[in-house]
């Protein structure tokens, strides 16, 4: 009876350990993430300021305004994900719509890709045989997108409504 006690103790006192290192690991792992995601995101409004620059100084080229556009989405993106590991790291807890937000910039930033390829694709000169092709398959993906950032607005707004009301418990 004493030996089983006695091994409970150690199993207890193991599972303390075990859970403390985890701990341990974890909040440094988050440490790292949000220390990486910074530095990332320093780097794409350094990049965003020199496009923009290059706009500035050539005003006839379009491409450089999108790509100072989806830079900057790109870097919102950045602290939509350093926020969630923010909120992660003091709660403990993965939230959804950070998330939701961080797809809906990705899915923007592709329809301004989309835009800007398809714009390029159909200046003259540039015609191939196979540009019908190219059209249907830009319509199909530009349509999944538009569908999927409806869904995640529509998530978004219910996510919102539902923490509005606590639940009965």
């Amino acid at each position: 009876m004493k030996r089983d006690e006695e091994s409970g103790k150690g199993t207890g006192r193991l599972i303390e350990l075990a859970t403390s290192a985890f701990l341990k690991i974890e909040i440094f792992a988050y440490v790292v993430l949000g220390l990486l995601l910074a530095l990332t995101a320093l780097f794409g409004v350094v990049s965003a300021t020199a496009s923009l620059w290059a706009s500035i100084t050539d005003p006839g080229g379009a491409t450089s305004i999108v790509v100072t556009v989806d830079r900057l989405l790109f870097v919102l993106m950045l602290v939509e994900i350093l926020h969630t590991v923010r909120v992660s790291f003091r709660s403990g807890t993965l939230i959804c719509e950070p998330f939701l937000i961080v797809g809906l910039i990705a899915s923007i930033r592709r329809v301004l890709a989309i835009t800007l390829e398809s714009s390029q694709a159909s200046e003259p000169g540039r015609w191939t045989p196979d540009l019908g092709a190219i059209l249907r398959s830009t319509m199909i993906e530009l349509s999944v997108l538009g569908g999927l950032i409806l869904i995640m607005v529509i998530s978004i707004v219910l996510l919102r409504f539902s923490n509005r009301f606590p639940q009965d418990e």
